[in-house]
């Protein structure tokens, strides 16, 4: 179930809610709002994928009694390695299973036809929706609770919860335990939550249906071209349509998940701060996608060693963390390639491009790397490697055109697109230009007592939920990028 369609907006939102407050008003305590809200969690996924429902369950479960053998006076060390070599073999597995076996069985019978060889039989294997973002949550829970960062979860419905709340069950933020910890037993509700939480959930919802999904139709258009019928300003055109769009997906979905998190009392951390005015690469992964950069730095390159083995284990180190990131994002070489691309430039960053950067004037820097960043992207968006880099030669100038520029312009685009890409530019810059510092979570704290300010928001929300609304009554579904993570 996607959150920007009609059935969750005016089906399963109104239901779940209008019992979850129901609950509230009677004076249920957290823990039996946390049963309300582990059905409707444990639900909302089954509506989409009801054949992995026992896979989660039966996977969280054996989380949960390992992390409880963890404090058991009587486990010793050796049994409790053992353990946690036993969780993220399991977790790490079916991860290695549902989302790459497909590929590494593709990528043998392409060798295997070489060498003149029979292919593999093979029956492709359904990828269960968000299951890198929950394998992520998994091992950081069992990790913790081995290292004796976090303790574990007081009950088994608490940890499941923790791991199926809905609002960020699919495609994150990605969470610690100890992020959430308090909140699933003792967190606090009140109008002026649910209200900003509706603000925000609609904020994101406009995002993605009104700009994200617009900015879709061109780029799904230009890069289901074939290259030879690619120009210098169609490329150009689709790239930055993607570029936008993948932003105004993601974010938008954050947005959606921290306002539904906060209408049930939760407080959730950011996920991005404008990432596009970013003055480098090693700023843009500060900005960009914050819980999935924190995860990696934690449970990957601190664990590596990090920085504190010299220069040569350093740059070894962002490079490992950077292949697995793309490799995570997908199974396809394009998001290796993608993985090793930013690791490169965190490394250039640290051995002399800062250093250079830091000379240069902020719009210099901020188009430089805007500009590495869409490259970026076009590996990411692209379906082959071939076809990225004939699409980069488009890009550059370096690979000729024949069909007339004017014209492709025109057959790619419409009113709607250009407004909304107009649009999206403006919003992703604009704090640059102000020259100000950005934060988030300020432009949400609105007081009851604001008067006109405040009803002119909820009138403007208003109308872009009817906007939101028509519009996924109209428009072809676009699933948010990030599901196929």
């Amino acid at each position: 179930m996607s959150f920007a369609s009609l059935h969750f907006l005016f089906g399963f939102l109104p239901v779940f809610f209008l019992i979850y407050f129901a609950g509230l008003s009677l004076g249920a305590k957290n823990s039996a709002l946390n049963v309300i809200a582990l059905s409707g969690s444990l639900l909302f996924y089954a509506w989409g994928a009801p054949k992995f429902l026992p896979l989660l369950l039966v996977s969280c479960l054996v989380d949960y009694l390992v992390s409880r053998a963890f404090v058991r006076p009587n486990t010793s060390e050796q049994r409790k390695k053992l353990l946690l070599l036993c969780s993220i073999g399991m977790n790490v597995g079916a991860l290695l299973y549902f989302k790459y076996a497909n590929f590494f069985v593709d990528q043998t019978n392409v060798i295997l036809q070489h060498f003149s060889g029979s292919a593999l039989p093979w029956t492709q294997v359904i990828l269960p929706i968000g299951i890198s973002f929950i394998t992520f949550e998994k091992l950081s829970y069992v990790i913790d609770v081995y290292r004796k960062t976090t303790t574990p979860a007081p009950s088994f419905i608490t940890y499941l919860l923790f791991i199926a709340l809905f609002p960020h069950l699919i495609a994150g933020p990605i969470f610690r335990y100890h992020d959430l910890a308090n909140q699933l037993s003792n967190r606090q509700h009140s109008l002026l939550d649910i209200r900003e939480g509706i603000l925000r959930f609609i904020l994101g919802l406009s995002k993605k249906t009104l700009i994200a999904d617009s900015l879709a139709i061109v780029a799904d258009r230009v890069f289901a071209l074939p290259t030879s019928e690619l120009s210098f300003l169609r490329s150009w055109l689709g790239i930055l349509c993607y570029s936008f769009q993948i932003y105004f997906d993601f974010s938008g979905y954050s947005d959606m998940a921290i306002g539904l998190g906060r209408m049930m009392g939760f407080r959730f951390s950011e996920n991005f701060n404008h990432p596009y005015i970013s003055q480098s690469i090693t700023e843009f992964w500060r900005r960009w996608h914050i819980s999935l950069s924190s995860w990696l730095r934690e449970y990957l390159y601190y664990p590596l060693g990090g920085n504190r083995k010299g220069s040569l284990r350093t740059y070894f180190n962002l490079w490992i963390v950077f292949l697995i990131s793309g490799f995570w994002h997908g199974a396809n070489w394009t998001f290796l390639l993608w993985g090793a691309y930013h690791g490169f430039f965190l490394m250039m960053d640290k051995l002399f491009l800062l250093a250079i950067l830091e000379k240069l004037p902020r719009i210099f820097r901020l188009a430089f790397t805007f500009l590495c960043v869409a490259c970026g992207w076009v590996l990411f968006r692209a379906d082959s490697l071939a076809y990225a880099l004939e699409y980069l030669g488009h890009m550059f100038g370096i690979l000729s055109s024949t069909p007339s520029p004017q014209m492709a312009l025109l057959y790619d685009t419409t009113n709607r697109s250009l407004t909304m890409l107009t649009l999206a530019i403006v919003l992703s810059f604009w704090p640059f230009f102000r020259n100000s510092r950005v934060d988030s979570l300020r432009a949400w704290r609105i007081s009851w007592d604001r008067g006109l300010p405040a009803l002119s928001l909820n009138f403007a929300s208003l109308i872009l939920l009817f906007l939101s609304a028509a519009a996924l009554a109209t428009s072809r579904f676009h699933p948010f990028i990030y599901f196929q993570f």
